[in-house]
């Protein structure tokens, strides 16, 4: 199946040991299957009448660190033996986000590249969908934004709360072990605004 075989190369170093991360973009790969069996999705949705919500981030600099952090958490089982995604409270976000993953910068470019033109073409794709695109910063500082996504699915319109926690609420350069080098590569590049925190502190 294309979603199982798909997958995405990551070199990172973690902590101090150089190390072949082979991580799974999951979202990355579901747009890479549907950008090759469009047609056949489209169809599916049209005659089941599928709304389709796009759950995107705009800032991959920051989502990069979440997935490695949770990468590293699958391995190193940090809190209690147990791999956790997502927390409910202050003291395990804390203890998650003290690892700080050292990114290989020298690909860092061309692969938020491909991000982004893999992410625009499936949107391209599926226009003639009912579909709505929502990005992850959009949530976080306007929690309206969850009355229009019910209102989008046209369901009754109630007040929303998550239990969850945040774990990277940092400054990116408190969380990233080579900021030095990341901040280096991406100043004058179309990405440079991923290295600004101002949205999130």
């Amino acid at each position: 199946m294309w979603y199982e075989r798909c997958t995405h190369n990551v070199y990172i170093s973690l902590g101090t040991e150089a190390a072949f991360l082979h991580a799974f973009l999951s979202e990355f790969c579901w747009l890479k299957g549907a950008l090759e069996y469009h047609k056949e999705i489209i169809s599916y949705f049209r005659k089941r009448g599928v709304s389709v919500i796009f759950l995107l981030r705009r800032n991959l600099l920051r989502r990069l660190v979440s997935i490695l952090a949770n990468a590293y958490d699958r391995e190193a089982k940090l809190i209690n033996g147990t791999h956790k995604s997502h927390v409910h409270s202050k003291q395990e976000a804390a203890e998650l986000a003290a690892f700080k993953p050292t990114i290989k910068e020298d690909t860092l470019v061309d692969s938020f590249r491909k991000a982004v033109e893999l992410s625009q073409n499936a949107l391209k794709l599926f226009h003639g969908t009912r579909h709505i695109v929502i990005y992850y910063e959009d949530l976080v500082k306007n929690k309206k934004k969850l009355d229009q996504v019910q209102e989008f699915l046209g369901v009754r319109i109630v007040p929303l709360k998550s239990n969850q926690v945040k774990i990277h609420i940092q400054p990116l350069s408190d969380q990233i072990r080579n900021w030095d080098s990341v901040n280096k590569t991406l100043r004058g590049t179309e990405f440079e605004d991923f290295l600004a925190d101002a949205e999130y502190i």
